[in-house]
């Protein structure tokens, strides 16, 4: 074996290099926060009718209110119809007023928008009426570039190691980021936006494992809470920077150019030791190793950085080996349910935050507030009571909230502000319970591909989500009664799997049975998530990834 894992034990599990790492990848988790959230202040509800300027070739004198009353029909409430206008006719001025005009059409040449209004992606590529879905549709292209993103950046970063795909995912997303605030046309905003999606899935992914392969088992926990920690407070800046800038594209500039800065300390980034030593690259390991030790003030024993070796990887488990057997079947299905539901509720609530009835930068705030105990929090819900009455209690909750929100009246703002605060609330919790329960579920020969099968479930809720909100147009309780009934669902089948709160995680897939409750003489301590292996104590790495 490399050792790697004892020299890493000698270098410091948490020292001031660990520190400064964790720290350093903590920025682009604010931008993170930006680009998942910041359309839902690009697009805010404005005032328009249909531009029915033809009239003034005949009535060159009419008064604003005059052109309005003669080209425009009214609906119930006696407004002006947003969508329709009366057909243009090639009639004087004094036909029109005495007999009126009669057919409707759509708008046929535009739309009209109150000139105090700040530029929005509304009112520049008119995303009104009959093209109001795209808002949505751009959503979910988003969401597919996060899909497409950790397919594509996941491998790659095995391939040629974890900086320089930070570097090509910076520049991806720092190029489009900046490049969507000078787009001509909304299609291509869609496009630009598939990319920057992509390179944050790349960024959070490799971040996440560079951070992890280099903190001890033992603190590995405090580097993924600080992470998600920090993408609550990335929302709340949201808030306030949409609030303060309300040009969209001056907007997305602000959002999207810090993430440059990010070259300035990139060098000093270093290469994961565990990549470096699996690809052979044994003198380059070594160099980065001595320099850990070196900041964290601890000395590596000469004879055990000369032990250092090619690791040789053990063959994952694929895809088919989660449903060969019964348990894992079970597991395999069951997980990815709640996954799926959990982000559809997540991003249901999420995206949903400018139709609550209150403002919504109080909302943004209040929503990206609610995430930093929920993630605290289940660190003590989970030890005290349990792995899967955890997940099972905030799928129901979550989507119980749902469902209560869709029997208020839209006169009660404050009432659904509230119930949604709590689901996001829920929801986050949730969150945070599938990564810790899942990574305890999977025996380690496919812990990964069966946690990634649980992710790409859940990339995939995220890019229905905001086409489920498109059903509002047929009734308004529709996208929240399906966003309440999924986790519903998802948290009873949760009822069916087994408590994994003190077993020992298993290695293979056995005979397929659930994880057995760890002995006092075990090679493992429940105190620290520790787990040894049958290789000598080398540690578990997907074990610690995600303990809390």
């Amino acid at each position: 074996m490399s050792g790697i894992g004892e020299i890493l034990k000698a270098v410091g599990d948490f020292g001031l290099f660990q520190k400064w790492l964790v720290l350093l990848t903590l920025f682009p988790c604010l931008g993170v926060a930006f680009h998942q959230f910041c359309q839902l202040f690009m697009v805010p509800h404005v005032p328009h009718h249909c531009d029915t300027s033809w009239i003034r070739a005949v009535g060159p004198n009419l008064t604003e209110e005059e052109q309005l009353n003669l080209t425009l029909p009214r609906d119930a409430d006696g407004a002006y119809e947003q969508c329709s206008m009366y057909s243009p006719v090639d009639r004087d001025l004094v036909s029109i007023v005495a007999y009126g005009l009669n057919s409707t059409e759509k708008c046929s040449s535009g739309w009209v928008y109150p000139s105090t209004q700040p530029p929005s992606l509304l009112t520049e590529f008119d995303l009104v009426c009959d093209r109001k879905n795209l808002n949505n549709i751009s959503q979910s292209i988003y969401m597919l570039g996060l899909l497409l993103g950790s397919m594509i950046f996941g491998p790659l970063s095995d391939r040629i190691g974890r900086r320089p795909v930070i570097l090509i995912s910076v520049v991806l997303q720092g190029l489009f980021g900046v490049g969507i605030a000078f787009v001509p046309h909304f299609y291509v905003y869609m496009a630009f936006r598939c990319v920057v999606g992509a390179s944050v899935s790349g960024i959070t992914m490799t971040i996440l494992a560079l951070a992890t392969e280099w903190v001890g088992v033992s603190s590995r926990p405090k580097a993924v809470l600080i992470s998600h920690c920090c993408f609550a407070i990335g929302q709340m800046l949201l808030a306030g920077l949409s609030y303060g800038i309300r040009n969209w594209r001056l907007l997305e500039i602000a959002g999207s150019a810090p993430i440059f800065a990010f070259f300035f300390y990139i060098r000093v980034l270093p290469e994961s030791a565990r990549w470096l030593v699996t690809k052979g690259r044994i003198e380059e390991a070594k160099k980065v190793l001595q320099k850990a030790a070196s900041i964290n003030k601890r000395t590596i024993p000469p004879g055990l950085l000369e032990q250092l070796k090619p690791e040789t990887q053990n063959k994952s488990g694929s895809t088919l080996d989660l449903f060969r057997k019964k348990h894992l079947r079970k597991v395999t299905l069951i997980m990815s349910c709640a996954w799926f539901v959990n982000s559809l509720v997540y991003y249901g609530l999420s995206l949903n935050v400018t139709n609550f009835g209150l403002d919504i930068y109080l909302t943004q705030l209040a929503f990206g507030a609610v995430e930093i105990p929920a993630r605290v929090g289940c660190i003590f819900t989970l030890q005290w009571f349990g792995r899967k009455k955890t997940q099972a209690v905030l799928l129901l909750l979550s989507g119980l909230v749902c469902l209560i929100i869709t029997g208020i009246p839209e006169d009660q703002p404050v009432a659904t502000t509230v119930l949604a605060i709590i689901g996001k609330f829920t929801a986050s919790a949730s969150f945070s319970t599938s990564y810790v329960y899942s990574a305890e579920l999977f025996p380690t020969v496919v812990r990964q591909t069966g946690v990634g099968l649980c992710s790409m479930s859940a990339r995939v809720a995220g890019i229905i989500a905001p086409l489920i909100r498109l059903l509002d147009q047929y009734h308004r309780a529709i996208p929240m009664a399906i966003f309440g009934s999924a986790p519903v669902v998802g948290g009873l089948l949760c009822v069916l799997l087994p408590e994994t709160l003190g077993t020992d995680l298993a290695d293979n897939t056995g005979g397929g049975r659930p994880p057995a409750k760890a002995c006092e003489n075990a090679n493992s301590s429940s105190e620290n998530g520790h787990v040894k292996g049958k290789d000598g104590g080398q540690d578990n790495e997907y074990t610690k990834t995600t303990h809390f």
